[in-house]
């Protein structure tokens, strides 16, 4: 140790309850760790001659005790020097005290704080502690130097929906700490729908567990007893115990396991129970899942923990106790220890005892402790004027002239990274912004045990990142990953029903509506796929819908195609014969000028058919309603044009009809162009004011979009389909009326049956239109025209092409002679 101009001393509370004998009582420090913590990281700022230059750090241990006066008693005797208790009076000048690093304990801290901020020394507090603390007004000097519980909540939430358990059992200590980890975790599993099934208090004081130990066996029986196969345990090393013994005389009484996955906060240390005589106790334990404070491997510390020699101690007061304590053994054999303890001899092996009794690692606490220390140190770097003029000289030695307050604020914006690498500084709440390790506790028949680090919980890492689990990497007690729920989840495709009178996740399983889908188990509700989605038969994802149109390469499209072509070939076959043989006295008979309009109307009727198949367009949607409709008026029109010049030409005949004069071939010739123009001008209207057009119908078919075109105005639509049928109901009225006058070539009875098969067409086409979507509604209405037209095709112009092709002798002029005058016999 080199010379120094000046001493400055750290204050440390240590609570050193032993783990076994009770004759070691006030001699063993179970926290052992933190000590060498503590004393490492102080080397190592003494041999730094960078960090503090003619500094030495010092220390002075306290066991924190339960007792409030010890504790003020303790706080005012490191205030006061010479043996009196006299706050600010100080007889050395060579020591001077700074910080104050503990308890362990929220009641200790507290009243330390307390005491502490009346003076402005800074508090590094770590272990478990009450919200309160955070109180700046109140509390102005205490800071933390572990990480926050708010994040350790967290993790716990984040374990628990990451293994899908939501029927847990809490058990906490019954003193505010207790009541503050229940307020705090409580909300968290409500808004995260996890039910508690029990909630157990342990015993807090440790003298009071001696009298109550076998009444609080109750709570091994309820642990026991619960469904729940996760319980969440938070609690100080008194609660370990207090929790540990019930479950030690369980185990020694009934012989049984108690098979539960116990998740535990980090403010555990099994090195503090971990002896022989709590084996059976600590083996419950076994796949437990605990929290600690982020560690790393700090370089030299292992090595520092090798060179503990008990026979050379340097001023280890709790070295050689603990070395007793931990391998069992005694230095002298007059000394008045059990009979069971061997002598020690010198070849103990600190990295062959089993982590519940020690880590070569540091643990969360001692992590704690080291970062406080060189949070110290550099608070000071940053005030202290190394070389300048400006210290304080006295006896020719530079000294310092530092308070607390200004340690104090320097402390809240120090920041740094230690030796293992990691930046240590403390956030906005005055709490160092770390996170939390996820370790695997297990327990070998052997009586050795491991804790294998299995995740991390970390609130500075980015979301999604913040929280790992290898779940792999886990060793559970029950062999396989437990599942703890009151009920079996909802798997995808189902979603939770609420069950009265039953705790929110005691619920039923409801299969998702038509429409929904869920798509994660224990789903809250089912959501509904987008309008171009549906759901697949499990109802557990959407699927994309296809698209629904008349095609051209599906079979209806090609049969439909394929009629439509054939019927438009045969019309023109035959209105080439009717061309060719326009002289002659069959085609001559009937106005040969309304035949090649019906005929090239009849072309136009099927070739329209074209424009109801493939993928609706704006131009389709606008001419296919509308064309067919014209076109089938001028058709209709030349029939019924037809139908009446029969009826006027046998008029015409008697004496003293006046018909060929009112009618005349002009007025015959006004009903093929007024029946069209009315058709045109309905058709105009329609166009103008809510035409057809394209549209996507996503709700019709539950697998398909029909791609079709809206009519507009159905009113419009359906009124020239009605105009339409009403002149094929007038034709069909006027030629059943002629049907039987006397004529060669009379065309009444054939128009009569051929607007029969029309009308008959179009009457069933409205049902069974109505009936129908999508493609299917387009091909009916497609086959409706093809039929229609086939109809109009065959019965007029088949027998005029029986005559003509078949018996030309029946179309000739003396065919037709001898005919009138066999009439004219008979008469």
């Amino acid at each position: 140790m080199v010379s120094v101009t000046r001493r400055f001393s750290m204050t440390v509370f240590i609570c050193h309850w032993p783990v076994s004998y009770t004759s070691y009582c006030s001699q063993v420090a179970k926290n052992y760790q933190h000590i060498l913590a503590l004393v490492f990281a102080i080397n190592e700022i003494n041999k730094d001659p960078s960090l503090l230059p003619n500094i030495t750090l010092g220390f002075r241990i306290f066991e924190d005790t339960n007792f409030a006066r010890m504790t003020y008693q303790a706080g005012l005797s490191f205030l006061s020097t010479g043996g009196q208790m006299v706050p600010n009076y100080r007889c050395s000048r060579q020591e001077k005290l700074f910080p104050i690093i503990g308890s362990l304990y929220p009641t200790i801290s507290m009243q330390m704080a307390s005491l502490l901020g009346l003076f402005k020394i800074p508090q590094l507090g770590y272990g478990s502690f009450y919200p309160f603390l955070k109180e700046r007004t109140v509390f102005p000097s205490f800071c933390r130097i572990d990480p926050s519980e708010a994040s350790q909540y967290l993790g716990i939430i984040r374990l628990l929906l990451h293994f899908h358990w939501n029927w847990i059992g809490i058990i906490a200590p019954d003193d505010d700490s207790g009541e503050n980890f229940l307020q705090a975790l409580t909300p968290m599993l409500d808004q995260n729908n996890i039910c508690v099934a029990f909630t157990k208090r342990t015993l807090s004081e440790i003298s009071v567990f001696y009298t109550s130990i076998h009444n609080d066996i109750s709570l091994a029986v309820a642990v026991r007893e619960s469904k729940a196969k996760v319980v969440v345990v938070s609690g100080d090393p008194n609660a370990v115990r207090n929790l540990m013994r019930p479950l030690l005389v369980y185990r020694i009484r009934t012989k049984a396991s108690l098979e539960k996955v116990w998740i535990v906060t980090s403010q555990w240390e099994f090195a503090a129970v971990g002896t022989s005589f709590f084996w059976r106790a600590v083996e419950a334990f076994h796949g437990a899942l605990s929290f600690r404070g982020h560690t790393s491997d700090v370089p030299g510390f292992q090595s520092f923990l090798r060179t503990l020699d008990p026979l050379r101690p340097q001023g280890d007061v709790f070295l050689k106790d603990w070395w007793k304590l931990v391998f069992r053994c005694s230095f002298k054999p007059t000394e008045d220890i059990p009979a069971i303890l061997n002598n020690c001899i010198e070849k103990e092996d600190i990295e062959n005892l089993p982590p519940s009794l020690f880590e070569m690692s540091m643990t969360g606490n001692s992590y704690s402790v080291y970062n406080a220390v060189y949070l110290m140190a550099y608070a000071l770097h940053a005030i202290y004027p190394f070389g300048s003029r400006c210290a304080m000289i006295r006896n020719g030695k530079r000294l310092l002239d530092v308070q607390p307050w200004q340690i104090l604020a320097s402390l809240r914006s120090t920041q740094f990274n230690n030796t293992a690498g990691e930046e240590v500084f403390f956030s906005e709440n005055y709490e160092r912004s770390a996170g939390y390790d996820i370790l695997n506790l297990v327990f070998f028949p052997n009586q050795s045990s491991a804790q294998v680090k299995v995740g991390r919980m970390d609130p500075r890492a980015p979301s999604g990142k913040d929280f790992t689990i290898h779940t792999d990497a886990i060793v559970w007690a029950t062999q396989k990953l437990p599942s703890s729920r009151c009920v079996e989840s909802c798997s995808p495709g189902y979603s939770r029903k609420v069950v009265e009178q039953e705790p929110p996740c005691c619920y039923d399983c409801e299969l998702c509506p038509e429409g929904t889908i869920s798509n994660h188990t224990d789903a809250e509700s089912c959501v509904p796929c987008s309008k171009d989605q549906y759901p697949n038969q499990n109802k557990d994802q959407c699927i994309s819908k296809s698209i629904s149109f008349l095609s051209y390469q599906e079979i209806l499209g090609i049969v439909l195609t394929s009629l439509a072509l054939l019927l438009s070939l045969i019309t023109t076959l035959i209105l080439t014969a009717v061309f060719k043989h326009q002289n002659t006295p069959i085609v001559k008979a009937n106005n040969r000028e309304f035949t090649y309009v019906l005929l090239i109307s009849l072309l136009l009727c099927f070739l329209s058919s074209f424009l109801f198949i493939g993928r609706p367009t704006r131009v389709t949607c606008l001419l296919r309603q509308i064309a067919f409709t014209v076109i089938f008026t001028v058709a209709i029109s030349s029939i019924l044009a037809k139908t009446i010049l029969v009826v006027v030409a046998f008029m015409a005949t008697k004496p003293g009809n006046r018909a060929r004069e009112l009618l005349g071939r002009q007025g015959v010739n006004s009903i093929v162009l007024a029946g069209p123009l009315l058709q045109v001008i309905t058709c105009t209207i329609w166009l103008g004011t809510s035409p057809p057009f394209p549209n996507l119908d996503f709700h019709s078919s539950a697998k398909e979009i029909i791609v079709e075109c809206n009519e507009g105005s159905v009113v419009l639509f359906y009124t020239v389909l009605g105009y339409m049928g009403f002149l094929a109901l007038v034709s069909f009225v006027v030629a059943f009326l002629a049907r039987k006058l006397p004529d060669s070539f009379n065309e009444a009875k054939f128009i009569t049956f051929s607007m029969l098969v029309f009308c008959s067409v179009w009457v069933s086409f409205m049902p069974t239109y109505l009936s129908t979507q999508g493609k299917a509604m387009v091909a009916v209405e497609v086959f409706s025209i093809l039929a229609s037209g086939a109809g109009l095709l065959g019965c007029i112009f088949l027998p005029k092409c029986y005559i003509i092709f078949l018996r030309p002798d029946l179309n000739s002029r003396d065919h037709l002679l001898r005919n009138k005058q066999n009439r004219n016999t008979n008469v």
